[in-house]
């Protein structure tokens, strides 16, 4: 939301101010959201390796180095699936912040569009995602997709809705359909 859009919404140039310096000072909700799930991802795992922990108390020398070897696969796999979960958590909100600079108009439907199957992190961005906007939004097909003003866009001219055309000849416009009518076929004698 930037300052003209809050202004518009009844806040004085001061309040929009004081709200657009405070933005600074947030955390984006797609931060929030990621040390969210990755606390609660961590508190599951503490869980599950206290419950191992029991496990293991139980098992005899031979059977624990087997148990031991499985745990570890089992780790290593919860590890690479939230790795991959963090990642795509990252890819999206990276995408969706592209989207919303790029003005596009249905975010769903634009990053339909987008080839995202190897998509890697730069940073903030992802590697050729400016690209592949900037394609959609040449294209005929897709520059739909996005609210982008331009300079040479037709005006169109004729009839304005509620506005009153030419007087007819005697400087009178007529009060009803009848009146016209007759005006009409009078004028033209």
């Amino acid at each position: 939301m930037n300052k003209e859009q809050l202004i518009a919404l009844g806040l004085t140039e001061e309040q929009a101010d004081k709200i657009i310096s405070g933005f600074g000072t947030m955390i984006p909700k797609t931060r929030f959201d990621e040390l969210n799930e990755s606390n609660k991802q961590l508190k599951d795992d503490i869980k599950d390796r206290d419950k191992q922990l029991e496990e293991l108390k139980k098992i005899d020398a031979e059977g624990l180095q087997q148990k031991i070897q499985e745990l570890q696969k089992t780790n290593k796999a919860n590890q690479d699936a939230y790795d991959a979960k963090i990642k795509q958590m990252q890819i999206d909100a990276a995408v969706e912040k592209a989207l919303v600079g790029a003005k596009a108009k249905n975010i769903k439907a634009v990053k339909a569009l987008l080839d995202l199957e190897n998509a890697e992190l730069d940073g903030e961005s992802i590697k050729g995602l400016e690209e592949q906007l900037k394609t959609l939004q040449e294209s005929e097909d897709s520059k739909f997709l996005f609210n982008i003003e331009t300079k040479n866009q037709t005006q169109l001219k004729g009839l304005k809705p509620g506005e009153k055309g030419d007087t007819p000849p005697g400087g009178v416009q007529p009060l009803s359909l009848a009146d016209a009518v007759k005006s009409h076929f009078t004028s033209q004698e």
